[in-house]
């Protein structure tokens, strides 16, 4: 019981290693990309803590593999930290639905939250900026010469990627807007216009 207890209270003391280090590197670094940020903070503590895990007297009595799965187990909590409170925080539409009611007083009338979307919320988010950023960054998407933004070849693998999950790994039936749909599915099934914004086709390599 007394090592349950041990290895716990050093997977609590990772956890507030990461929220530490996490405070710290985005209020001395500067930061492209909220995700990688999180996921590097984490990596930081996680090495740190390893350092403790093996240096220490308390952890004398842990096997070598004992060891090793506590470090495992203190990888993937820093994971979903990184993933469930910075990065969804940031890009979370769900979370601003929030904020904004509680700035408007708490309430909004339903027919006019497409207005909030697309004259605040895309506003104040800068939200065109921070995912083109990120794309960037990513490497998933270039911008020529022509000011034309283009897929690069990780980004069309990863677009691939997520089209086929959307399609078959998603639910079929999905509770919107009080119905049962499968719009989102395939959203791009209803077809529309060709729209005046393409880029010229790219000429093949040579």
């Amino acid at each position: 019981m007394a090592r349950f207890a041990l290895s716990l209270a050093g997977v609590a003391l990772y956890a507030a290693l990461t929220v530490l280090t996490y405070w710290a590197y985005i209020h001395l670094f500067p930061v492209d990309v909220v995700l990688y940020a999180a996921v590097w903070a984490a990596c930081l503590a996680l090495f740190v803590y390893g350092a403790l895990v093996f240096a220490l007297p308390l952890a004398r009595d842990f096997s070598p593999l004992e060891k090793a799965q506590n470090l495992v187990i203190c990888a993937l909590l820093g994971y979903t930290l990184a993933l469930t409170f910075p990065t969804v925080i940031d890009r979370s539409l769900s979370f601003y639905i929030l904020e904004k009611l509680q700035q408007r007083g708490g309430g909004i009338q339903v027919q006019h939250l497409d207005k909030v979307f697309q004259e605040e919320y895309v506003r104040e988010h800068r939200l065109m900026d921070v995912r083109l950023t990120e794309q960037l960054q990513s490497g998933t998407v270039q911008i020529d010469a022509a000011n034309c933004l283009r897929l690069t070849p990780r980004g069309d693998r990863l677009a691939r990627f997520s089209r086929f999950f959307r399609a078959h790994l998603l639910p079929p039936r999905r509770l919107i807007a009080g119905a049962y749909t499968q719009d989102l599915v395939d959203p791009f099934a209803h077809n529309t216009a060709v729209p005046d914004y393409l880029c010229t086709p790219q000429a093949p390599p040579d």
